[in-house]
């Protein structure tokens, strides 16, 4: 038996330090079968990629746009410290028709102009890749994951072997070699102060 897979790309005219792409969002229905339709009145909004955020995120206006109703709370570690949000069922559409019919998602803000914020509750159910040949970023995504992607061991032919440092980095709050029992950043400072 074969296994179905839906996957998409987004390319960028450049080099981006940022992932993002239109999805699309509805309340959350079951489905039957393999093939997931997305329902006429679901919402198109901007969708940010984070892989350090543990779960999806979604804006108040992606609630009610999508006349989403609450299914319980749950406590959400940010930068700004720790809070209790609502948590909603929603469907989730990904580009090329890669549909999630069921997330748990929760109501939280989102810097930039995005109302979606795609976790790792998503990314980790498929393959998720980054490429930044000739200076233009390519992200692609599937699922199921069909494989590894192992970029050591498939690296093309004729390409350099992956060099190792022996000398080890050191960090801007490691002690100074020079042994003054300052940061490397502190002296840094001090010596742009004094110069």
């Amino acid at each position: 038996m074969q296994t179905k897979v839906d996957a998409f790309t987004s390319k960028y005219p450049g080099r981006s330090r940022v992932l993002a792409n239109k999805v699309h969002i509805s309340q959350a229905f079951l489905s039957k079968g393999s093939s997931v339709r997305r329902p006429e009145n679901a919402k198109e909004f901007a969708a940010i990629w984070d892989t350090g955020a543990t779960g999806s995120v979604i804006t108040k206006k992606v609630v009610d746009d999508c006349k989403l109703k609450p299914i319980g709370m749950a406590k959400v570690s940010t930068a700004q410290g720790e809070t209790t949000k609502n948590v909603y069922l929603a469907s989730i559409f990904l580009p090329n028709k890669v549909a999630f019919p069921q997330v748990r998602v929760v109501e939280g803000n989102i810097t930039g102009d995005f109302e979606v914020l795609i976790g790792m509750d998503i990314i980790s159910q498929g393959d998720f890749a980054v490429t930044n040949k000739d200076g233009k970023t390519v992200f692609s995504f599937r699922m199921p994951s069909i494989e590894c992607i192992d970029f050591v061991k498939q690296r093309p032919p004729g390409a350099m072997p992956q060099t190792i440092s022996s000398t080890p980095k050191v960090g801007r709050n490691d002690p100074c070699p020079c042994g003054s029992a300052k940061s490397i950043k502190s002296a840094a400072v001090s010596k742009l102060a004094f110069s």
